[in-house]
Formats: structure tokens, sequence, C-alpha cells
């Protein structure tokens, strides 16, 4: 009988891996189904499994106490969890859990230890994502400062919306408020402002997205950065 040659990841981090280092990591990958609210770190815990999300996306938020709670990275099909594990460390800073329901692969820390230790060029590949996500995190930090919140807004939607095969984002006004670290008085207000221009509309627990190009043009400088980061990199 021929041989089946397994179908290409799903997640685009590991399918832009070299089928050597893939291949180190095929092993000891498991599918797992990822629930809304799913933890997949929790903050000064050890990081016992790493996840390779391939639909869904996760939110990394970081606060001192649950109420001043800020997301500041988001994670999906792009890229991976444990960062602080491809660091060498083994203690997650943040909180990270599901924020759309999906699916991903998983593996266990000490396997994916042992296959960076084994490959220097899958460990450079996956320090590639860090740097990726740090980027990310440090144009969170700016649009926060800087951005106004209808700018805010228009770009957390287009990168909920690079991570979705679908235009209906699972996005209520009080999920968007804690992951922006404003009221929701002041999310449903440039929600206003965006359905005015005919970019979105809304829907029970969820926002549709009409016109891309137009949210682009809302969020301008404040989106685009890590996506052209990942693109040189990643590709």
């Amino acid at each position: 009988m021929l041989a089946v040659a397994p179908s290409p990841p799903r997640n685009l981090l590991l399918a832009s891996l070299s089928s050597s280092d893939l291949g180190l990591l095929q092993p000891h990958l498991g599918a797992v189904s990822l629930a809304l609210r799913h933890v997949l770190e929790k903050p000064d815990k050890r990081v016992d499994a790493v996840y390779f999300p391939e639909a869904g996306f996760a939110s990394v938020v970081a606060g001192q106490e649950k109420a001043t709670q800020v997301e500041v990275g988001l994670i999906g099909r792009e890229g991976m969890s444990g960062l602080t594990v491809v660091l060498g460390n083994h203690r997650a800073p943040h909180s990270t859990y599901m924020q759309a329901a999906g699916e991903g692969q998983r593996i266990s820390t000490v396997e994916l230890r042992k296959a960076m230790e084994e490959s220097a060029s899958l460990h450079a590949s996956l320090l590639k994502y860090v740097q990726v996500f740090m980027v990310q995190t440090a144009h969170t930090a700016i649009a926060n400062a800087r951005a106004k919140l209808d700018e805010r807004l228009a770009r957390w939607i287009l990168m909920a919306h690079d991570r979705l095969d679908n235009k209906s984002l699972p996005l209520t006004h009080g999920f968007l408020a804690l992951m922006l670290g404003v009221r929701r008085a002041g999310v449903t207000e440039a929600l206003h402002a965006l359905k005015a221009r005919k970019l979105i509309r809304s829907a029970r627990g969820a926002i549709v997205v009409l016109n891309r190009k137009g949210i682009e043009r809302m969020a301008g400088a404040a989106y685009g950065t890590p996506e052209a980061e990942y693109r040189r990199l990643i590709g």
C-alpha cells in the first residue's frame, strides 16, 4: 500500500517550519478542542503544555488585579502559546485564555524543549514568532497611549478578523471593554461610529465586518506593523 502523506498543518507557524523541524514535533502533537475561556496559561504558574491554535484565538491578559486587567496581545493560527518556554523559562507572566472557541495542537513543554535542543533551526524559527509577538505588544501599548478609541477598536476588530475565517466575530460590548481597558459606554460609542460609516453591523453577541478596507482606514497607523513583521520573518 502507498503511504499517505500527512495533511499540511493548519497552524501557520507549524506550516512555516522545515519538514525536518516539523518532523521533530509531529509525533508529540495532539489535537485538542479549545472551548471559550479555556485557560492556556496562568500568571506565575508553570507552563506544562504549549498550544498551536488552528481555529479561534486566545487573549494574553496582563493586570495586577481583575479590575485592572487589560489585553496585551492576541494569539491565533499564526502563532503559539508558551513563549516563555521558547525563551528558556518555565513560568508565564500573564493569563492566556481562549476568547473565541476553536481547536489546535498541543505539545508538552518537556517534548518541545527536547526538540529545540535537538534543532537550532527550530528554536530560531520559534524565536522569530516571539519577536513578532513582542512587536504586537509594543504596538498595543502605543495604541492604548496615543490612538483614539475608535481607532483602537478598529485595530482590534482587524486583528480578530485576521484570525477567524468568518466575517461575524463573537465579540460583545462588555468583552471589548475589558480587552481595551475602557468603560462599556465608551465601546458602545466607538461601535456606533463604525456602524454610522457602514463598516460593521452588530448582531446578537457578535460584530459583523462589512467593509474591511474602511476599517483599515479608520485604524490608520494603529494597525499593520506587527502584521508586516510577521510576513517579513515568517511569511
